[in-house]
């Protein structure tokens, strides 16, 4: 459990450097999260891979570990609000126009997503 972990962390140390590195304006742990979903797709198409901690769904299980106590990860996004109260205060109205706007179009653009994959699935292949 603890190596599944660390290939967890791994992954999310190097998307860390790569983006620091390379200035990318991209948060690093999001770069971390596409490296853990390539080496997992990796090894379930090559079996030389699935060895150490990667066998045996070590990931999997330590992911499952973990995400009943996603909620604390929020904690430094909250202290983080909390420190910049006055930013807030000064620009709250636009940021709440913009937060409305952007889960708004988020909603819409998931939506017609989802009724377009839905059309392409259950429409009949003619022969």
């Amino acid at each position: 459990m603890i190596a599944s972990l660390t290939v967890v962390l791994l992954c999310q140390l190097i998307g860390e450097v790569i983006v620091r590195g390379l200035g990318l304006p991209l948060p690093g742990p999001v770069l971390g999260l596409l490296l853990l979903l390539i080496t997992l797709l990796a090894r379930d198409r090559f079996v030389v891979m699935a060895r150490g901690p990667l066998r045996d769904n070590g990931v999997e299980n330590v992911s499952k570990g973990l995400l009943p106590h996603l909620s604390l990860l929020f904690v430094p996004a909250g202290v983080g609000v909390v420190q910049k109260l006055e930013l807030l205060a000064t620009h709250g109205l636009g940021i709440m126009l913009v937060l409305i706007f952007s889960v708004t179009f988020t909603l819409l653009v998931t939506v017609l997503t989802f009724l377009l994959v839905s059309r392409l699935i259950s429409r009949p292949e003619a022969k």
